[in-house]
Order: structure tokens, then C-alpha cells, then sequence
């Protein structure tokens, strides 16, 4: 998970507690590099989940890996996953591709069929939000999280994780970022594959922070806040400011078809376009990709949105839907599947010149 330029994370489950590190091999080291080691001066250990930060590559590097388990208590007890291929991601490569899922809301069902019409060797999938509707039972965190529907979805297709409001409820909830998010790391990023620069932007509840429903656990207002000045110094950033093409991540849309509330809930985040909307016009964003109405939506630019806003569908087979983009260095080509391949769009945008 976390694919970057540089590294990536591999994190894998254990029935008692190991200890645990990952081997790699390229053409430039045919012999394995071992990265056993968690910033903290410890081998990376578990009871339930081993998590390896592996860093220090180069951008475009072709690899295999794979990960090494032992006992704690008996060190012959070892097992060795069998060994995985990945591409770190490259911003000078001509072209990109990958998906993005959202709102699967823990469905097996649903998520076996996206794992299984997915493309493998894709440079990332994005979990666009929502992969459950809950955190209020401590032990569904782990399956849900890292093998979903019993699936093996990030063979072929490193994983993006972005937050939705659900993956913030619940008792369990805080227990999420250990899980996803490198320690100091941020629940929201850029990263440029080939041509393209995607933000994985964070829009956190649709209700107030003071909801009672939340019983005062969240805070994100402040989390919004944050990334509006992040965004004024990451749209300058030259991989991200000059990418041809400028695309947006985030699981409450930013905009709907009526702006109002359903239910007692936001259909699109009115909080968070106030901060960041006038950033991401300067930047020149292209595409808003989104989630959270559980209806599949597509609304073109128009006056006051030069950006359009895609939503993706709901969590049960007959509503779900797959997003996939691919990129060359002249053309964003964007297409939304349901999960019998049926396209309900099928969408073009040409290439951007390098900002002034």
C-alpha cells in the first residue's frame, strides 16, 4: 500500500506474534535488499499485522519482493510469501493507468467482482472511502482492511487508500491510521504517475464536527483547514503545478446536483470546497473523482466549477461501479463500468499546458 516514487509499505496479517521484513529484488540488485525496520529502531513485530516501510528507491524502479514471517517465541517457525511484482510510481513515464473503487461498505460480494473485473498491472488502485459503514466492532478492522471479501486485491495494483466519512465512526475508528498511514505521515497526498497529478484529498464527515453522533470524537474542520494551506504550497510544487493533466481524489463530492442536505447529511462537502476551491482553480483541476451518494453522477464544468465532478455508485452489486483512467501524454481517457462491464460513461480530457 502507499505506492510512491521511492517506496511503498507492505503490510500483511499474523495469527500470533512474529516478527517480520521484506526482501526485494531489481535488475540493479539481483541479490535481495532486506528492509527490516520500522523508524523506531525495532524489526517490525505484530500480533495481528506486520507493516514494513520499504524506502529508498528510485522513481519507474521494477521490482519483486516479497515477505518473511518468524515466531517470536520459535524462530524455525518461518513462512515466505511467494514473491510479488511492482513498479514504483514515475512521473517521467508517458503514460499511467488505474482505478479507483469507493463505497464498498464491507459488501463481499461487491468487492469480489471489482477485484475480479479490476485490470491487474495497474501503477495504483485508489479505495476512494467508505470500505465500511463502521468501527464498531475492533475485529473487523483487519479483514476489512487488508483482505476484503477474502480477496487478494492489491496483487497487480498497489493501493491508495483514502478516507470517507464512515471510515471514521465507530469506537474502533482511531485505530484506522495505524493500520494505513505511516506514522507521521498525513491522511491526504499528491503523487504523479506519467502525465497525471492526483490530490488525495481528506473531506472527512458529512455532519458537523458537534453532531451528536459522534459523541466528540472527530475533528474535521481542523483537518479541512489544514489542507487548504497545504494546498496553496502543493499546487506550486513543479511535478504537481506543471502535470498535464490534474486530478482530484476525494469521497464526498464537491459538488451536486442540488446543494442540499438529505437525511440530515451533506451530499457533497460544502465545508471543504469553501477552503480549497479557489486553490484548485489556480491549479487548473480537471477532474473531481468521488464517491458517498451511492448514485452514479456526472456533472460537466460549467460556470463557477471549471472542474467536473464524477460520483461513483453504492455499495450493492446492482448500483456499484468501477472507475478506470488512463493517460498519455495528450490525452485523459476516463471510463465508469458497473460491475457487469457495461460502460455509463466513457469521457476525454485533453492535456493542460505547464502552468506560467
Amino acid at each position: 500500500m502507499g505506492p510512491g516514487e521511492d517506496g511503498f509499505d507492505v503490510a500483511w496479517t499474523v495469527p500470533f506474534l512474529c516478527r517480520g521484513w521484506v526482501e526485494l529484488v531489481s535488475r540493479d540488485h539481483p541479490e535481495p535488499l532486506v528492509f527490516a525496520h520500522d523508524g523506531y529502531g525495532f524489526i517490525p513485530q505484530g500480533t495481528e499485522v506486520i507493516r514494513v516501510p520499504v524506502t529508498g528507491l528510485h522513481p519507474g524502479m521494477e521490482l519483486r519482493f516479497r515477505a518473511v514471517t518468524e515466531s517470536m517465541d520459535d524462530p524455525s517457525v518461518r513462512r515466505t510469501s511467494d514473491w510479488r511484482s511492482l513498479r514504483t510510481l514515475d512521473p517521467a513515464k508517458g503514460h499511467t493507468r488505474f482505478a479507483v473503487w469507493s463505497d464498498t461498505h464491507s459488501q463481499e460480494e461487491t468487492i469480489r467482482t471489482l477485484d475480479r473485473i479490476t485490470p491487474r498491472d495497474l501503477d495504483f488502485l485508489a479505495w476512494n472511502g467508505d470500505i465500511c459503514n463502521d468501527w464498531h466492532e475492533e475485529d473487523a478492522l483487519i479483514p476489512t482492511l487488508l483482505h476484503p471479501g477474502g480477496t487478494d486485491f492489491t496483487r497487480g495494483r498497489p493501493m491508495i487508500f483514502n478516507p470517507g466519512n464512515h471510515d471514521v465512526r465507530g469506537t474502533w475508528g482511531f485505530r484506522l491510521p495505524s493500520l494505513v498511514f505511516r506514522p507521521g505521515t498525513k491522511p491526504y497526498r499528491a503523487v504523479r504517475s506519467g502525465p497525471v497529478a492526483i490530490l488525495f484529498l481528506n473531506t472527512g464527515e458529512d455532519k458537523p464536527d458537534h453532531h451528536p453522533t459522534f459523541h466528540g470524537r472527530v475533528a474535521c474542520q481542523t483537518l479541512r483547514e489544514e489542507q487548504a494551506l497545504w494546498l496553496k504550497q502543493i499546487i506550486r510544487e513543479p511535478a504537481i503545478r506543471d502535470a498535464p493533466f490534474r486530478i482530484v481524489c476525494c469521497h464526498l463530492p464537491l459538488r451536486w446536483i442540488v446543494e442540499k442536505k438529505v437525511y440530515d447529511y451533506d451530499c457533497c462537502s460544502e465545508r471543504s470546497r469553501i477552503l480549497w476551491h479557489n486553490s484548485l482553480i489556480e491549479w487548473g483541476a480537471q477532474l473531481i473523482l468521488s464517491g458517498h451518494t451511492h448514485q452514479f453522477t456526472y456533472l460537466p464544468p460549467e460556470d463557477g466549477f471549471p472542474y467536473a465532478q464524477v460520483i461513483g455508485g453504492g455499495p450493492d452489486p446492482q448500483t456499484s461501479t468501477l472507475i478506470q483512467a488512463e493517460a498519455d501524454k495528450k490525452t485523459f481517457k476516463l471510463t465508469v463500468l458497473n460491475l457487469r462491464k457495461e460502460p455509463l460513461l466513457e469521457e476525454k480530457f485533453p492535456a493542460l499546458s505547464p502552468s506560467p
